[in-house]
This record gives structure tokens, C-alpha cells and sequence, in this order.
């Protein structure tokens, strides 16, 4: 099964096409533009672009996947309303993945290691975080703190390795090694997490994004009186 997969999560704007298989999942065409300003720009035409490199048509998908963050309010937004959009027009189910869950996953890593740090930038000093383990199954779930709060908790865990942009960019207050693993969540290992509902026929997912907080703007609660 040919199946479309997006995430906009982070910095990186990502379209890719992957082969669902019985027993794998094969990659078929990607594009990724590191840019925080432009998801809006950049998504649509990038899967323009891997549905022409992979000879298909959107008529030829059967199933979307998409990165549910977590990630700032309006460049996440991007990906899932886009996901969501194209898999009512064609009828196909949609499947959303934790973006951690992908950088997780693609960690390369000896089980001697033991847990790692998946961490991305959002913004105003902190970073998304989640823990895994050798195998890349979650031991902490997602959440959005201060660098210096995830350094004392990835010790409390036993952390001794950390992949993502949010590492990199904080590693001396982490004070983790960088690992192998991408900077940015890679498309496949999404793929490769929705693999076995897309197998399975499962029922689609609405694909409800992981903010975490309140997004940067927000509406005023009320009028103040001119005059006590």
C-alpha cells in the first residue's frame, strides 16, 4: 500500500511516500526543507513533488500518516490539517504518530547505552522531551519543560545519550552526549509506527495535535472597564 506521510512538528518541513508492505515498509520519495517559517509554503507543493517522483497520483494512496507533535501551535497545525484534509477528499484513513516516537524509534544506539533523550526545540528556552528505551518503546511520555528540569530528569532515569535538534541545541545544560539518531523526526520510522494499523485495516485516527501548552496568541478573556 502506497501511504503518504507528513510532519510538520518542527523546523523541518516533511512529505514523504512510503510502501507498506506485509513485512516492511520501503521507502519511495522524500523531500524535507529545515525552515520554521514556511510549513504553510512548503507542504503542499513537497508532496506535489514525491507523488511525481513515485510515477503516483493522490487517487493511488491508501492511508495517510502524519506527526501529531508535539510541536508549536501553528506549524503543527500545518501538517494536520493538510493530513486530515486530503484523507476526507480521497477517503482513505489517516493514522497520526507521536513525532518523538519517531525520533525514538530511529535512534541508533547499543542496548548498552540504555535510555535515551529525544528531545525538539519549542521555543521560549524549553524543549519537547520524551524518554525511550534501548528498544525505543516510551518510558517517559512527552512533555515541555526547561532544559535544566529535563537534565535532572533524564538522570533520574538513567539517560546517557540524546538525539534531536532540542538536544543538540541544549546539550551543555543537558549535559548529554549527542547519539546518532536524526536531529529532526525522520518520515520512515513514522511510517514504519502507523505500519501495523495500516496492516491491519485499523479505523483512522481524527489526528487531535499534542500542543502541550497554550499557543503563543491567544484571545483576550475579557474588557476592562475605562473607569472603578
Amino acid at each position: 500500500m502506497l501511504v503518504l506521510v507528513v510532519d510538520s512538528s518542527t523546523p523541518a518541513v516533511t512529505a514523504a511516500l512510503a510502501e507498506v508492505t506485509a513485512e516492511t515498509v520501503l521507502p519511495r520519495a522524500e523531500r524535507s526543507v529545515v525552515d520554521a517559517r514556511a510549513h504553510g509554503e512548503l507542504l503542499a507543493p513537497q508532496i506535489t513533488q514525491v507523488l511525481t517522483e513515485a510515477g503516483a497520483r493522490p487517487a493511488d494512496l491508501g492511508a495517510i500518516v502524519a506527526g501529531v507533535g508535539p510541536g508549536p501551535f501553528t506549524g503543527l497545525r500545518v501538517g494536520l490539517v493538510t493530513a486530515a484534509s486530503m484523507g476526507q477528499v480521497l477517503g482513505i484513513p489517516t493514522y497520526g504518530v507521536c513525532s518523538l516516537d519517531a525520533l525514538g524509534h530511529a535512534a541508533t544506539r547499543p542496548a548498552e547505552v540504555g535510555p535515551v533523550l529525544a528531545a525538539t526545540d519549542a521555543r521560549r528556552r524549553e524543549i519537547y522531551w520524551a524518554v525511550y528505551d534501548a528498544a525505543g518503546a516510551r518510558l517517559v511520555d512527552p512533555g515541555v519543560d526547561a532544559p535544566a528540569v529535563v537534565a535532572e530528569r533524564a538522570r533520574e532515569r538513567g539517560v546517557r545519550v540524546a538525539v534531536g535538534e532540542g538536544a543538540r541545541r541544549y546539550a551543555d545544560v543537558l549535559g548529554l552526549p549527542p547519539g546518532t539518531g536524526p536531529d529532526y523526526p525522520p518520515p520512515y520510522a513514522l511510517a514504519e509506527l502507523a505500519a501495523a494499523r495500516i496492516r491491519a485495516g485499523a479505523p483512522g485516527d481524527r489526528l487531535t495535535p499534542l500542543y502541550l501548552r497554550r499557543p503563543d496568541a491567544v484571545a483576550a478573556a475579557g474588557r476592562k472597564p475605562v473607569l472603578q
